[in-house]
């Protein structure tokens, strides 16, 4: 027979002709272990997988890895789709990935993904849209199953942390077909009590096909419009569903979820007593403060009391007084002293005093006085005065003497 010799080029080529044209090579699903990653910055990312015994090695390009839903990790178990093919030039055969996910998600982890990408695009993940919870909530709405431990975790935290708040139970599935439509009913039904403060939606842990429940698109609508603040505890801490993104709180699990929700009423009590503390020291200080304001005030008013001014006045008052005495009775002393004077001064010029040397005033009937013969002679009635007094005397003319 004979055998045709090739060149290590027209071999290479042979073997990744064959390769390529095989069905099943080409159409290839394999699952392992992720190890020796790089991404490289032009967006390929080069790893192998392994398993327990082999490796092969793979490459995705940029217009293939651009797709995925997830950023691959050393030691990440994945199932990949793609064709096995030879690299001629170095003679080496490896693994060209179309498609990938990690694995035991699946189809499951794509929706996942899709979804979640869908509504935050929308906005339903925003924090701006958030309702704050309630500091001191009266009533809770707890939607969860009635039979899990879910619901004994949550009754049994709100007992211990504040016995004076009360929880309304809202029995639904968490699992399966029917339990989202059940859990969307519990929102709605909650939501219309006007009592009721804050509501929790919980399940307790499990895979994400138990938990998918919660993934459910029309469930994350009805999250979004409640009217009322809604907090999800669902499943374990390292769980997360969609409605956990649009949840206005999110609690690693039931447990958590009452924590965040219900008050400590140790640690309420507290707060008031350290609000009544303070609020007495408070005053205290405002009390001193206004009393040594007043304290302050009341000497300055003592110090300009109108009274003191007033007795002030009174002295200045006195004083004039006497002042005032003083220059009367001066002045007064005085216009004696001078009236005396006249006094003395008329007395010695009153012409009355001669009449005590035995003369006498001679009138006539108009009471003017008579100082010459001539005007004698002219009347016959004359009025005379003397020393003892006056009267009317008729008179008559003899002789000039």
């Amino acid at each position: 027979m004979y055998i045709k010799t090739l060149s290590v080029t027209k071999l290479n080529s042979y073997i990744k002709k064959v390769m390529d044209n095989d069905f099943i090579l080409r159409n290839i699903c394999v699952k392992g272990e992720i190890s020796n990653l790089k991404i490289h910055s032009s967006g390929h990312i080069y790893f192998s997988l392994k398993d327990g015994a082999s490796k092969i090695n793979c490459i995705m390009f940029e217009s293939d890895a651009c797709n995925l839903t997830f950023t691959p990790e050393n030691g990440n178990n994945v199932i990949v789709k793609g064709r096995v093919s030879t690299y001629p030039k170095e003679g080496l055969y490896q693994l060209y990935c179309n498609e990938m996910e990690i694995e035991g998600i699946g189809q499951l982890h794509i929706a996942f993904e899709k979804l979640k990408k869908k509504l935050e695009n929308q906005g339903l993940f925003d924090e701006d849209n958030k309702k704050r919870l309630p500091k001191y909530p009266r009533k809770i709405g707890v939607i969860t199953s009635a039979s899990g431990a879910a619901v004994r975790d949550v009754i049994n935290v709100a007992k211990r942390r504040n016995p004076f708040v009360d929880l309304l139970i809202y029995p639904s599935l968490v699992q399966g077909e029917k339990a989202s439509e059940d859990l969307i009913k519990g929102i709605k039904y909650l939501q219309k009590i006007k009592e009721i403060d804050v509501i929790i939606l919980a399940r307790g842990g499990g895979s994400i096909e138990e938990l998918w429940a919660f993934n459910d698109e029309a469930l994350a609508y009805e999250i979004y419009k409640c009217n009322k603040p809604v907090v999800t505890g669902v499943g374990h801490e390292t769980d997360f569903t969609i409605a956990d993104f649009v949840g206005d709180r999110r609690a690693p699990t039931p447990s958590a979820a009452a924590e965040i929700v219900v008050p400590n009423i140790n640690e309420i009590n507290q707060k008031l007593d350290n609000l009544k503390t303070s609020l007495s020291m408070s005053m205290k200080g405002m009390i001193n403060d206004y009393y040594s304001k007043f304290e302050f005030l009341h000497k300055k008013l003592e110090l300009n009391n109108p009274n003191n001014y007033i007795v002030n006045l009174y002295n200045t008052l006195d004083n004039y007084n006497i002042r005032l005495k003083n220059i009367m009775y001066s002045k007064l002393n005085t216009e004696q002293g001078k009236l005396q004077n006249l006094k003395s001064l008329l007395f010695a010029h009153n012409p009355l005093n001669i009449l005590d040397k035995g003369y006498a005033i001679l009138e006539n009937d108009e009471n003017t006085i008579i100082k010459n013969i001539e005007e004698l002679k002219k009347n016959e009635c004359i009025n005379i005065k003397m020393k003892d007094g006056e009267s009317k005397f008729k008179i008559e003319f003899l002789e000039d003497i």
